[in-house]
């Protein structure tokens, strides 16, 4: 057994140094315990109908020790378990190890974890059952009610084995996993439902379905099947009608006592774990929540109390992909280990280490499968994407084990987004061959980024809010703090930054936020022997930050908070997209010279203007948001301030008189001739449609509606009556002074009055319920009489003003929208 490995294994079955098992990782042939072959003669079967241990492990067997031994005889497996580790908690956790291309749109790769569950062993009869298990509902076994608690959460079942022999010394029971392994046992599958459906899988295929390999580690074993599905619309290679996968089962020993957990507190951002508590002496169940985090210890705790930066017992480690390319590596480490700033806030150095992998040579078992390793993975696949994902210990919130998910064409995305945020104020981002070390940059901080998520972090959308927008044009700001609080935004670019602004960061960086959050979630609090008597303190840090921008948290979801955006940066979204856009006005005339005219060919200048009109459309949205917005601030009662903060009426107006003048406006500044005559025969027009109409439709939601109406309960003089005035009055503009309607525009007026007769006719009248949870019964609702009012009045300005046109185009524009509008209030019975 290596060294490495033994190690390893002494350092987490030792209590004392609180250090966390590992997770169970897809294995493949590295790492086994030596294989011995069993030459004793059987002997007579046993009393109570079990056969003897000889008889079903014999001198053919192949054995592998680990945490459970594993007997292979024949085409057979076999389980022995020791008696001591019946009712003892596992993880276990099903992932894919190889897969079709295409399976699950690009999103599933191998590694990536198909469903985790905990599990347990149980002995019934002459039975031993693998059962489900569950900490969702809890109570403590000293208190009476964890009777009922047990009586009213049986956990499912999973599968019945029956026992085949006793052990040598009686210790344990030998159990047969081979049909186990070759069946189609939904709760490890890795086809769900929704892709039985989709690809119409009828059944697992037998005769084309085998266990590849069953390896036993000290402290998890590791299975791999080999599954082929019959399936008449199969994701890749249609013609076979089949769907082959191999799923790695990977079943992990976690430690006998559990790590302290650390009460979660909404108002900073950590990934969490949830129980209902039913001994607690409210008069109802407590729901608790532990955050989820690596388990941290310092070597020396009375250096650490004293103030003095200390190396954990056992620090974080990633180990690099073998097929990571040479050249990326450096950039890679550096986005892992910058971390260390952030942990040397919370008092400890070297907390987290980045490794290459190791030769053959220095070491012949390592593999990324590995237990022993979390593996910064770099995936052979076109999708532009990486992750983060994590495993934890569902009794605790402990991180046991994590793969960072590097996605080969995700750099490509970076490029772009640099060139078409950042192209108009920085030179180097103005090529498709970007710098390497730009692109080391880039990579760095997804790398940082993603790593975060493995520490337990969210998204922390609320960050980018937190710097003054014009503070990013500055240099000595942007290098000190970034362009945002948090590496945890969706703050890619500083697109903010104009053409001589000289000397600012153009690339997020990890931030003060950062120092915070880690701080609060892994420094050690020695004198703190239970969670409880961790809150005053953790409670403390929060409150007296109260108003700092810089360390507040918002998860960016509810799609009503300004503050809270994907992608957004700065404090004032208004400014800042009018900046994003004048850099756009800028980009767009020279993407040509930039791309095809280097290449001599058309592909990456159609695939770069698609995404400028992403960009744009970004700006946009990030200012739909102001109207009818509400800011959250993640208070608690002890806090001065109220948590939902309507925004101003005069933000709202400014808002919404932008959008009419930069969103719903005829996109002049689009049309590049020789972009659109050399992309598209006819797609302009109806690219700008499509745009303008998504964003039109967000404005005219029922939900926004909803919440400009509760203004006027709320004090804030702007509401749904003033936004649709607004709106429609701007959106038909020329009918109003007597203008010329171009092709944009009559676009757009078409779509308005599809969505105010959606709104009025074909929304259901009652319990409808916005996708951001809105309650709104628009036959109740006076949004409904709002629309119907204004529209009669446009109605009548058609009208008035159908003689002055001589434009037909614009005339029968028009004649058609006085038709339209007098169906919508008039609507025809079917």
């Amino acid at each position: 057994m290596p060294k490495l490995y033994q190690a390893m294994g002494l350092a987490l079955l030792v209590a004392v140094t609180q250090t966390s098992c590992s997770s169970a990782k897809l294995a493949t042939a590295q790492a086994d315990a030596p294989k011995t072959e069993n030459t004793e003669k059987a002997k007579p079967a046993s009393k109570g109908g079990l056969k003897s241990y000889e008889e079903v492990i014999t001198r053919n067997a192949v054995s592998d020790q680990g945490v459970f031994t594993v007997h292979k005889v024949g085409d057979k497996y076999y389980y022995e378990i020791p008696d001591s580790l019946l009712q003892r908690d596992f993880l276990w956790i099903s992932r894919f190890a190889n897969l079709p291309s295409g399976l699950g749109g690009g999103y599933v790769n191998a590694g990536s974890s198909v469903n985790e569950q905990m599990v347990e062993w149980q002995k019934l009869g002459d039975k031993l059952l693998l059962k489900t298990k569950s900490y969702n509902a809890y109570a403590a076994d000293s208190l009476p009610i964890s009777l009922s608690v047990k009586a009213n959460n049986y956990q499912p079942t999973l599968y019945a084995f029956d026992i085949a022999a006793l052990s040598k010394d009686s210790s344990g029971y030998v159990i047969d996993v081979t049909k186990f392994f070759q069946s189609d046992i939904k709760a490890f599958s890795g086809l769900d439902s929704d892709m039985r459906k989709e690809y119409k899988v009828s059944k697992l295929d037998d005769s084309r379905s085998f266990i590849h390999s069953v390896k036993s580690f000290p402290l998890n074993i590791e299975v791999k099947q080999d599954f082929t599905y019959d399936a008449a619309e199969p994701p890749s290679h249609s013609a076979t009608g089949a769907i082959s996968l191999m799923m790695n089962q990977s079943m992990v020993l976690l430690p006998e006592v559990p790590m302290q957990p650390r009460i979660n507190d909404h108002r900073v951002g950590y990934f969490n774990i949830n129980q209902i508590d039913y001994g607690s002496e409210a008069l109802k169940a407590d729901e608790k929540s532990y955050i989820r985090r690596w388990r941290l210890v310092p070597k020396d705790i009375e250096a650490y109390k004293r103030g003095e930066l200390v190396e954990p017992v056992k620090p974080i480690v990633y180990y690099l992909d073998p097929a990571t390319p040479e050249k990326l590596r450096p950039y890679i480490k550096a986005g892992v280990e910058q971390w260390n700033e952030a942990f040397e806030s919370a008092g400890f150095k070297n907390a987290i280490i980045a490794k290459d992998p190791p030769s053959p040579e220095e070491d012949p078992d390592f593999s990324p499968e590995d237990a022993r390793y979390s593996i910064i993975r770099y995936v052979a696949s076109t999708t532009r994407n990486a992750m983060g994902p994590s495993v934890s210990d569902p009794r605790s919130g402990e991180i046991i084990e994590s793969d960072i998910i590097w996605y080969h064409n995700h750099l490509r995305s970076y490029r772009n987004r640099y060139l078409l945020e950042t192209g108009a104020a920085n030179p180097s981002a103005r090529t498709l061959d970007t710098p390497l070390d730009d692109l080391g940059e880039m990579m760095k901080e997804v790398i940082t980024h993603e790593v975060g998520h493995a520490l337990g972090l969210p998204h922390n959308m609320k960050a980018s809010a937190a710097y003054p927008t014009d503070s990013l044009r500055s240099a000595e700001f942007t290098q000190k703090n970034g362009i945002a609080a948090t590496i945890m935004d969706y703050a890619r670019y500083n697109y903010v930054a104009q053409p001589g602004d000289k000397g600012v960061r153009f690339v997020r960086q990890l931030g003060p936020y950062d120092h915070y959050v880690i701080n609060w979630g892994y420094r050690y609090l020695p004198d703190a022997k239970s969670p409880e008597q961790e809150v005053p303190t953790l409670s403390k840090w929060i409150e007296e930050n109260t108003g700092n921008p810089v360390y507040q948290f918002g998860s960016g979801s509810g799609g009503y908070d300004p503050e809270s955006q994907t992608e957004g940066i700065g404090d004032d979204v208004v400014k800042a997209s009018t900046y994003g856009l004048a850099n756009l006005k800028r980009v767009a005339p020279n993407l040509y010279a930039w791309t095809a005219a280097q290449t001599n060919d058309y592909d990456d200048l159609e695939e770069l203007y698609g995404e400028l009109l992403g960009v744009w459309s970004r700006y946009i949205g990030h200012v739909v948001t102001n109207v009818g917005g509400v800011r959250e601030d993640r208070l608690k009662p002890s806090q001065q301030g109220y948590v939902y903060t309507p925004v101003s009426s005069k933000k709202q107006a400014e808002s919404l008189n932008w959008l009419l003048q930069n969103a719903f406006s005829s996109p002049e500044w689009l049309n590049q001739t020789e972009i659109s005559r050399n992309i598209h025969h006819a797609n302009q027009v109806e690219n700008v449609r499509n745009l303008q109409v998504r964003h039109l439709n967000n404005l005219l939601s029922a939900d926004r509606m909803a919440r400009l109406m509760e203004n006027e309960v709320k004090g804030v003089n702007y509401n749904a009556l003033d936004m649709v005035r607004d709106l429609q009055h701007g959106i038909w503009s020329e009918v109003y002074n007597g203008q010329k309607v171009d092709i944009y525009r009559r676009n757009l007026q078409k779509a308005y009055l599809d969505r105010v007769n959606y709104l009025l006719n074909e929304e259901p009248a009652r319990g409808r319920s916005s996708r951001y949870g809105t309650p709104v019964d628009l036959s109740q609702s006076d949004i409904r009489s709002v629309l119907r009012g204004e529209l009669v009045k446009l109605q009548s300005q058609l009208k008035r003003s159908q003689s002055r046109y001589a434009n037909d185009l614009t005339r029968y524009h028009v004649d058609d929208a006085i038709v339209r509008i007098d169906n919508i209030l008039n609507p025809k019975k079917s």
